[in-house]
């Protein structure tokens, strides 16, 4: 697929009752309540490009959290912003929402397939964690390729990260966790269709909807629900990769794991950046 011009994302400014957006337009807060925090892309997504937000803020005491999909329907022609984005703005039609959780996101394309386990549709199946640090520079969704630089999410080391295991090592967060991002996208399938992809922290979890109508502009939705608080949105660049970049996967590539960029001899600010904070 050929790349497209970037273009800075920003949320629509028709959104839920409980929304407030910065003043970059960057940024979903919900300010009261579980409900009514449904937002939206300011713009139509182009096949292939990624809405991706990451996780700023969580709420305790709420069950269930952030929904994220794409709508046929321009936010400016709705006469409300439906409460939720689950049932009420799929039940309208032209949408499709699904609700990410914390374990369970993966799409299991063949449920009798050796090594895979049972269950389909939706979201099923369990979220894998990556067993090795990213080193790739791009994901690829069939033809589509996403600069993965801008795709993983990745928590900062803290007193306690040595109890952790497989995250102290990895890094991977997860998907409701602060500073865990989550984006969709839609990758055309034919003339007319297309099927949704829904990405956390730079793994594709599948194709969680399948012949969409790709003949109408589609928005992304998230839905600022329940547990999850605050969002923002990154920024994704497809040109070329920087220098910076390009230091920081040579880097990389000769170390175990995240944590050993500490034991290099370099400034401070540049071992952060290594480790993606």
């Amino acid at each position: 697929m050929e790349p497209f011009p970037d273009q800075f994302t920003e949320f629509h400014p028709i959104h839920g009752t409980n929304v407030i957006l910065d003043r970059s337009g960057t940024q979903a807060t919900r300010v009261e309540s579980f409900a009514n925090g449904v937002c939206f892309s300011k713009h139509p997504l182009k096949p292939g490009e990624i809405f991706l937000i990451e996780i700023e803020d969580k709420e305790l005491g709420w069950c269930g959290h952030l929904r994220v999909g794409l709508t046929a329907r321009d936010p400016g022609g709705l006469d409300v912003v439906p409460e939720y984005s689950i049932p009420d703005l799929t039940d309208v039609g032209d949408s499709w929402v699904f609700a990410i959780t914390r374990n369970h996101n993966k799409v299991i394309e063949d449920p009798g397939a050796e090594g895979e386990e049972a269950g389909q549709g939706g979201l099923a199946g369990g979220h894998s964690k990556p067993k090795t640090f990213f080193t790739d520079s791009h994901l690829y969704i069939e033809n589509v390729r996403i600069p993965r630089d801008k795709l993983v999410g990745r928590s900062r080391p803290g007193r306690f990260s040595h109890i952790l295991d497989d995250l102290y090592k990895t890094n991977a967060l997860p998907p409701t966790a602060r500073r865990s991002r989550i984006g969709v996208l839609y990758v055309q399938k034919g003339r007319d269709l297309a099927d949704m992809h829904i990405v956390i922290n730079g793994e594709d979890m599948g194709a969680s909807a399948k012949g969409i109508p790709a003949v109408q502009p589609l928005y992304a939705v998230v839905d600022v629900f329940a547990a999850t608080k605050c969002v923002r949105i990154v920024q994704v660049e497809y040109g070329f990769s920087s220098l910076q970049t390009l230091c920081r996967k040579a880097i990389q590539k000769h170390i175990v794991h995240r944590m050993a960029i500490d034991w290099l001899e370099l400034p401070e600010a540049l071992k952060h950046y290594c480790k993606y904070e």
